[in-house]
């Protein structure tokens, strides 16, 4: 395969074989969702959290919502090892595990009144896992929160234009958010908020060279110090004011940067320029110290299979599905749509040269030490107007990856600078959004916890514990995000994004156990379980024992090491709280079979 156009129309062949036979027989075989029962939205409808919405508009909102920054940097720091292990992993990953896991944990959460997955593992399992749970979602939203923070340092760091594109989206979404407060509609206020949004960017390069581009021109230490301080903000101010604006913005912007790249991957039909395989596959790369299994599973999360969804399928939307027919375009086409996003991504660095990729996502030190020679970058640095060298992190190499596509449009071959910015500001806004609503929600769950110590820090309406809650999340995940490199970090995001899909399926397992028909059904969660459970365990031990208590390596950080081991004991725990549970449900259904069986004998 050595142009982008088969990448692409393999993954749509794949997807859709997928989403109509093995989706339908997951939904309607496995799960018995019957649309005689009535779903939590109906039950419970309130107008504020539980409202009956039409399955398109959910779905929308559900994609908008998980499809975050992962399923655009993952691909790009795992194309390390070559196409082939990615463009292998989404596929296998997205089909076998992703879809099964997004859609048996948002119903599960719809079988429990639309509560979170901590209340369903309380509830399927017992105290002891529900409570385990809950912690392991707290560590996890704030590596995660860390490891999406980092990639926006390495992409505004010495660069004004994109700093000043991303900060004005925040007095843009909440102009957007009050105008909607006062006037009850958006409508119009939308059309002129993405246009400032655009309006911002076409600005970028007349405040360089000036005294605000002076101030905007921030070192990578500065950039890391600034996002916890922002997200503080963004988590005490009401959602109204801007985390909802921006998000809302942000959607459309999606849409359009996707949908151009689809355009402009079939009609343009860039070479894909790595090979199959890398020298990196058995360890020691520039961009991740790991050989590619376990590191190809816990690098490409979102894309494949991302516990992160299981925060979206237990959170917002069980309280919206109309239907229980719904949750396989919601949440099994949801995770397919992704993947389709990850193999874009993928295309887009893999279309660079390698040495381009790896003089961009890799240290200059580390970078020298390979040997290679450039060959568009100097290109391309000059006609973006930036210097691209040694921006790690991923989201530069994307950016890049993109612009190059784009502007091989006869039109747009000029506007390079400006595509770079757009693609910049495009993954910062989505990053952030994420980390606005991560907070939010490690906010939440760090209040849940300190309840059962001090009753009032339950009320989410109370100020104090508000701000107690969310001083604690932004120090905690800024700690992390300005006490290592984007090797060790996003390795830690991936090892607690896979537990939580872990639990996730485990979770699910439980639940088919106890409802399906057969069951054998239960190994549509097993083996994917059985997969990952060994992969995380396997890379969390390897970056305990290589990187974060190797005295000599770059990330070493005995606090991650701590955080590591807690975590998976935790997924430990859960997963022996099922076994008994298994046990028990499966000895109680051998009884069950006879005694129905009596009467017929």
């Amino acid at each position: 395969m050595d142009h982008a156009l088969t990448f692409v129309i393999a993954t749509l062949c794949i997807l859709a074989l997928c989403y109509r036979f093995y989706g339908v027989f997951f939904v309607r075989k496995v799960l018995r969702a019957d649309d005689s029962e009535v779903t939590p939205s109906h039950i419970l409808a309130d107008g504020k959290n539980y409202v009956p919405t039409k399955k398109w508009v959910n779905a929308g909102q559900h994609f908008a919502a998980i499809a975050a920054a992962g399923p655009l940097v993952g691909p790009v720091l795992a194309a390390q090892f070559g196409y082939l292990p990615s463009f292998l992993w989404l596929l296998i990953g997205c089909v076998i595990g992703g879809a099964v896991h997004d859609t048996v944990v948002l119903f599960a959460s719809m079988k429990h009144k639309g509560q979170s997955l901590s209340e369903v593992a309380k509830a399927e399992l017992g105290p002891v896992a529900g409570w385990c749970t809950g912690l392991a979602m707290l560590f996890i939203i704030t590596i995660t929160m860390a490891g999406l923070s980092m990639v926006v340092v390495h992409a505004l760091e010495r660069n004004a234009w994109g700093a000043f594109a991303v900060f004005m989206t925040i007095p843009i979404a909440i102009a957007l958010g009050l105008y909607e407060k006062v006037t009850g509609s958006s409508k119009g206020a939308t059309q002129v908020g993405i246009a400032a949004i655009a309006a911002s960017v076409f600005a970028g390069p007349y405040i360089q060279g000036t005294l605000l581009g002076e101030w905007l021109t921030l070192h990578a230490e500065t950039v890391a110090v600034i996002l916890p301080i922002y997200a503080f903000f963004a988590t005490a101010l009401p959602v109204w004011l801007l985390l909802t604006p921006r998000g809302y913005l942000s959607s459309f912007m999606k849409v359009g940067v996707f949908g151009a790249l689809v355009v402009g991957v079939v009609f343009i039909n860039p070479e894909i320029r790595f090979p199959a395989l890398t020298d990196f596959i058995h360890g020691g790369g520039p961009v991740l110290n790991g050989p590619v299994w376990p590191f190809i599973s816990i690098t490409i999360a979102c894309g494949a299979i991302s516990g992160f969804h299981a925060f979206i399928g237990s959170g917002t939307t069980p309280k919206l599905i109309d239907k229980w027919s719904d949750i396989r375009p919601v949440a099994f086409g949801g995770m397919l749509a992704e993947c389709l996003v990850g193999v874009m991504a993928l295309i887009a660095a893999t279309a660079l040269h390698p040495a381009d990729y790896f003089a961009i996502n890799s240290a200059p030190a580390a970078f020298k030490a390979l040997g290679m020679t450039v060959v568009d970058l100097p290109r391309l640095s000059q006609e973006i107007g930036l210097d691209l060298y040694g921006r790690t992190g991923g989201a530069v190499t994307l950016a890049v990856g993109m612009t190059e596509i784009f502007t091989r449009v006869p039109w747009f071959n000029s506007l390079a600078s400006y595509f770079f910015q757009f693609v910049v500001m495009f993954e910062a806004v989505f990053i952030l959004t994420a980390v606005d609503s991560g907070t939010r929600v490690a906010r939440y769950l760090i209040q849940d916890l300190l309840g059962d110590v001090y009753a009032p820090m339950k009320r989410l309406d109370w100020v104090p514990g508000s701000i107690i809650a969310s001083v604690i999340a932004c120090v905690a995940w800024g700690y992390l995000l300005t006490s290592g490199d984007i090797n060790s970090v996003w390795a830690l995001f991936g090892v607690s994004n896979q537990l939580m899909a872990s639990v996730g399926l485990i979770i699910g397992a439980t639940i088919i156990l106890r409802l399906a028909q057969k069951r054998i059904y239960m190994l549509t969660c097993l083996i994917p379980l059985a997969y990952l459970f060994v992969t995380v365990n396997v890379a969390g031990y390897w970056m305990i024992a290589n990187v974060y208590l190797n005295k000599a390596a770059k990330g070493y950080n005995p606090f991650n090491a701590g955080i590591s081991i807690i975590m998976l004991a935790l997924g430990f725990i859960i997963l022996i709280a099922a076994l008994r549970k298994w046990k028990e449900l499966l000895q109680a259904r051998a009884v069950e079979v006879p005694m129905v069986a009596t009467p017929a004998e």
